[in-house]
């Protein structure tokens, strides 16, 4: 690919790593993979675990470390969700691609299902017989996020591999290696904000990363938060500053100002605001009070009310939870 062709590229696949030993994590797994490749004895596989952990990067190492450029698209057949992959596509396309032999080179051709949990149980009870009956020179690689949504027929026949979400210490280098290479200006601020709104998720740090830089330039803290439109740490600060101490007129004025101005939906609220409990010091019962009221909240704003009405319960829950912590004093 020319470096012409690169420049629109999202950054999410323009850094894809092209072979198993620029994969930045899950060391276990992928030196067991290259140890079946190179005895020749790669196993049906079954890739699973949250999104953006490497389960596509790494077969698709795998298979540019099997295959060269040329022999690529006739040895791998690649399918995804947004592909059709009901029965009749198992019994026709990938059916005559696992039974067809390869004449003039020795090894096995490669099915890669991504996102094989989209796939029907028709579908799934149709590969059975195909992945068994074609082993001799055909390996299959299934990916997918939820593994209880694969027919246990198809986990006996594969060797299973999970993919947990990264760990900051090996995001922080690869997300290091695309900002020197791109230029971007970051502050120690932002790429600690990137790694912590990842949540393990190595693509959505490059996407948020990506969208940064190009509507503010500077990566810092405060922008990447308005970016992907997080509250900040000190909005959240302010919030439950104003629920404990002020009265619920003005608390919730402020909050609902706030959240007006900052375009914050009250779901992440929410969920920030949970988290930012647990670190004060409050009584048992208080504790109890606020995160059964915040779990009620979060249940009834999922099932489509009102936020405004939402937000009056927010604040009132903390109005009472005030006035317990007073009447413990």
């Amino acid at each position: 690919m020319g470096s012409g062709d690169e420049v629109n590229l999202p950054w999410v696949e323009k850094y894809r790593p092209q072979n198993l030993s620029d994969l930045i994590s899950h060391k276990e797994i992928i030196s067991t993979i290259q140890k079946f490749i190179e005895e020749d004895r790669l196993p049906h596989l079954l890739f699973y675990g949250p999104p953006g952990t490497g389960k596509t990067s790494t077969i698709l190492a795998c298979a540019k470390q099997l295959y060269s450029p040329k022999e690529f698209n006739s040895m791998v057949l690649e399918l995804n969700a947004s592909d059709d992959r009901g029965i009749d596509v198992v019994r026709g396309a990938v059916l005559s691609f696992a039974s067809t032999r390869t004449i003039f080179r020795s090894g096995f051709k490669l099915v890669i299902l991504d996102e094989a949990d989209a796939m029907t149980n028709d579908a799934q009870n149709a590969l059975r017989r195909v992945v068994e009956k074609f082993t001799e020179n055909t390996r299959f690689c299934f990916i997918c996020n939820y593994l209880s949504k694969i027919i246990p027929a198809l986990q006996s026949r594969c060797t299973r591999f999970r993919f947990g979400p990264l760990a900051l210490e090996q995001m922080m280098p690869r997300v290091q290696h695309v900002i020197e290479q791109e230029k971007v200006e970051v502050t120690e601020d932002g790429m600690q904000a990137l790694v912590t709104l990842a949540k393990g998720d190595m693509r959505k740090a490059l996407n948020i990363l990506q969208s940064t830089y190009m509507g503010f330039e500077l990566v810092n803290e405060e922008n990447v938060y308005q970016c992907v439109g997080h509250p900040l740490r000190k909005d959240i600060e302010n919030i439950v500053n104003w629920m404990l101490n002020e009265n619920f007129t003005t608390a919730y004025n402020n909050t609902h100002k706030l959240k007006t101005v900052k375009g914050l939906a009250l779901q992440d609220v929410v969920t920030e605001v949970h988290t930012y409990v647990h670190r004060i010091e409050f009584p048992k019962n208080v504790r109890i009070h606020l995160l059964e009221k915040m779990a009620d909240i979060e249940h009834r704003i999922a099932a489509g009310t009102s936020e405004k009405i939402q937000l009056g319960s927010l604040v009132a829950a903390f109005q009472i939870a005030r006035d317990m912590v007073m009447d413990e004093s």
